[in-house]
């Protein structure tokens, strides 16, 4: 049974699909111009929303990314949800994050190429990069019940918060990384290719069987 929340309504799936059009807004504005040189108004209107509708589901115009920079790790979320109770965790970790930073289409890759363009615009801009911190805190916080039930209650509370943030950081600093460099978005060098390193040198003594 996985520990994920029901599928979302109908109203919910229209709400997220009004902020991830506002985010890929302000992805291709902060890409052309700057996230300096870019206002919520202008995000809005590239969106084809109305000011207020964007101030209802984001604070700054920075934050207006953080649905983009999400999509990632709840995928990753998702595919450890499913994972059979019991299994060894460090390859359910690195399998699921293998799958979830996978290519398999060009919209795969020009959704990696979009989160680069956003951290290296974040090197520059502190709300930006304080965007990023954040929703890598929130999905560390979700990750913690998912390896919990992973573990099948044979590991303590502690260690679950203990694997739960070195897997969180391990993907983030594999697509740091990634995003200082100019690695492909597959192969040597690429963020799946980085997780599992950074996953294999923070966890291997975390895995059982």
């Amino acid at each position: 049974m996985s520990t994920e929340p029901p599928p979302p309504s109908l109203t919910e799936r229209r709400k997220a699909a009004t902020q991830l059009d506002i985010a890929h807004a302000a992805a291709e504005l902060f890409a052309t111009r700057g996230p300096h040189a870019t206002t919520a108004e202008e995000i809005a209107q590239r969106a084809g929303v109305a000011l207020r509708t964007f101030y209802r589901y984001f604070r700054s115009k920075q934050d207006a990314v953080s649905p983009l920079l999400t999509v990632g790790a709840d995928r990753w979320r998702g595919l450890l949800a499913d994972t059979e109770p019991g299994s060894p965790l460090l390859p359910a970790l690195r399998q699921a994050a293998e799958r979830a930073l996978a290519v398999p289409d060009a919209q795969a890759a020009e959704a990696l190429l979009r989160t680069r363009g956003l951290l290296r615009a974040g090197a520059d801009d502190p709300a930006l990069r304080a965007v990023w911190y954040r929703v890598n805190q929130e999905s560390e916080e979700r990750l913690v019940p998912v390896v919990a039930r992973l573990t099948d209650g044979a590991v303590d509370p502690l260690e679950v918060r203990l694997v739960a943030a070195a897997a969180t950081d391990a993907v983030r600093i594999a697509m740091e990384t990634w995003a200082g460099g100019e690695a492909g978005t597959e192969g040597p060098g690429s963020p799946a290719e980085l997780a599992v390193r950074c996953l294999e040198r923070l966890l291997g003594g975390a895995e059982k069987g």
